[in-house]
């Protein structure tokens, strides 16, 4: 077993097979979406694309706990053909999260324009970890909550008071991408990741499917925020990436924000 609280720079399958079985309480990856927009991310074909894709799950699925969550990040299209594999390997799914990236609109004029990227929550058991209230979030009607913190609404012959943490997590995340959260003057700055996820979203992944001191996998790390994530939530951590540029960002990173 690799020591934990580290990032390391190494292939997926090789990393995964210095990984001891049954030792992962949540693995959180962002993996190749096959669009060509860096090497890492171009296929051949889209069979080589699948064919590596469940590759690297085959050998992910035995390091995860009895109890333990696995969250992949990928296009609509391709989630599908990954969740019907992860069906077929026994595990259980829980969500098909939306994540709107509030980036602006594209340019599709055949269809409607992608805005979008989805996240596949699966759990390798029933008796998973999954904390609701820790991830709640701010209720949209807030004049009719106002009214309910003193009177309470009427459902089904019982008053309901709203939760002062707010109301439990849906399906569709609003959180906006990093790159669109850094435009300068309307710009998108050049970024040191083309793919950076918002800390705020793998924050909630995290808060969400594991507790205090487990352990959390990436073997796709790219800059480094799932590990960043992990340390400011108290959670021990074990990261790869294969991209010896992108595992120095992402300990850059985890120095500059992980203490935050």
């Amino acid at each position: 077993m690799k020591k934990i609280n580290e990032i390391y720079n190494l292939d997926c399958l090789e990393f995964l097979n210095k990984i001891d079985d049954k030792s992962i309480n949540l693995a959180v990856i962002d993996p190749p979406y096959n669009l060509n927009k860096a090497k890492w991310d171009s296929f051949e074909s889209e069979k080589d694309f699948f064919d590596f894709t469940f590759h690297w799950i085959d050998a992910l699925i035995p390091k995860l706990k009895s109890n333990g969550s696995l969250y992949i990040f990928n296009t609509p299209y391709n989630s599908a053909f990954i969740l019907f594999y992860l069906v077929t390997k026994g595990l259980f799914f829980q969500n098909w999260i939306t994540w709107d990236k509030r980036d602006g609109l594209g340019g599709a004029k055949q269809k409607f324009s992608n805005g979008q990227e989805s996240i596949l929550f699966f759990t390798k058991g029933e008796n998973h970890i999954f904390n609701y209230d820790d991830v709640r979030v701010p209720y949209e009607s807030t004049d009719r909550i106002e009214h309910a913190k003193i009177k309470g609404i009427l459902k089904d012959g019982k008053r309901w008071f709203p939760n002062p943490k707010g109301r439990l997590c849906g399906e569709v995340w609003h959180i906006t991408s990093e790159r669109h959260k850094n435009k300068i003057n309307g710009k998108t700055p050049k970024m040191s990741h083309i793919t950076p996820k918002p800390l705020e979203l793998v924050e909630r992944i995290i808060k969400a499917s594991s507790n205090v001191g487990d352990l959390v996998l990436d073997c796709f790390v790219g800059s480094g925020i799932t590990a960043v994530a992990a340390k400011k939530l108290k959670r021990n951590f074990i990261c790869s990436d294969n991209n010896k540029n992108y595992v120095k960002l992402a300990k850059r990173n985890l120095i500059k924000y992980g203490n935050k």
